[in-house]
């Protein structure tokens, strides 16, 4: 079977940084700074969950919380015994541009039982993260990652995202299309090229690929190049290759693509991406 994640966390990595382990007592504020998502894991104890104006959500069992985008979101525990948790900053490669953590809802609440695979996993992340040995730190954020990764999968094989890129990796026949587009972005590719891929005709893998991943297959082609695009501006690259390896003839051309999809242009984008750059942030008490 071909593998849905690889050029995607090949080509948009996603790096975690522990910043908390152990007990959280009373009320605490988490409030990200700009581009960052954070994971925490609910080892024990009860905590009440509560993201912007919506009402709490009580947390009892041991449990994985995801933000991969910026939300504030508060932490309500006992005040004196409180809950141990295991809270990393993510950051997406690519930042508001990075698909995967744009193809994730804002928040994803998974029992860590239900998560097939992931309890060696998660018994060597915790036995670290509440220890002091030394290498715990890089230890503990390469776990998390892994965990990251089996998250992935884990929604994908149960169906719990409806409409997006992962849902439309979800399908049978669609994720065949989609790793194409990821893997050979600078492909010619049209509609009948990519619903051989899928093995569908072109109008059911018109009509599919929409009402599964959200968007018209030529409008996400385009998205996944500008987001390559704009990965490969950040590191410095010239316009004019970035143009031919994602698949566009010409800076302008690039260019046209780049405006429709982002409302600016390549050097416009550029600027305000690396000003809005900003450290993360933890809890605050």
């Amino acid at each position: 079977m071909t593998d849905r994640l690889e050029a995607l966390l090949e080509r948009f990595s996603a790096s975690a940084r522990l910043f908390h382990a152990g007990a959280l007592c009373g009320i605490n504020d988490l409030v990200p700074e700009l581009g960052a998502g954070q994971l925490h894991l609910v080892h024990g104890g009860v905590v009440e969950v509560v993201n912007g104006g919506e009402p709490g959500l009580r947390i009892d069992t041991p449990s994985l919380l995801l933000y991969p985008r910026p939300m504030a979101h508060r932490f309500i525990t006992d005040a004196e015994r409180g809950a141990d948790l295991a809270c990393a900053n993510l950051h997406f490669e690519g930042g508001a541009a990075n698909p995967i953590a744009s193809a994730l809802p804002p928040f994803v609440c998974i029992d860590l039982h239900e998560i097939d695979g992931a309890q060696p996993v998660l018994s060597l992340l915790f036995e670290e993260a509440f220890d002091r040995r030394c290498g715990r730190q890089a230890l503990v954020n390469r776990l998390f990652e892994v965990v990251l990764i089996q998250v992935l999968r884990h929604l994908m094989e149960s169906g719990r995202t409806r409409v997006g890129m992962l849902a439309g990796l979800s399908h049978p026949q669609l994720r065949h299309a989609l790793v194409a587009i990821h893997e050979s972005p600078e492909h010619d590719w049209t509609l009948d090229s990519l619903a051989a891929r899928a093995g569908m005709s072109r109008s059911v893998f018109a009509n599919a690929f929409r009402d599964a991943v959200g968007c018209t297959p030529g409008l996400y082609l385009q998205q996944w190049r500008v987001g390559l695009a704009q990965q490969s501006l950040l590191g410095g690259r010239p316009l004019k290759t970035i143009a031919m390896d994602v698949g566009y003839g010409s800076e302008a051309a690039l260019s046209r693509a780049f405006k429709s999809s982002t409302g600016l242009s390549p050097r416009a984008w550029k600027i305000q991406a690396l000003r809005e750059h900003a450290p993360l942030a933890g809890p605050s008490h």
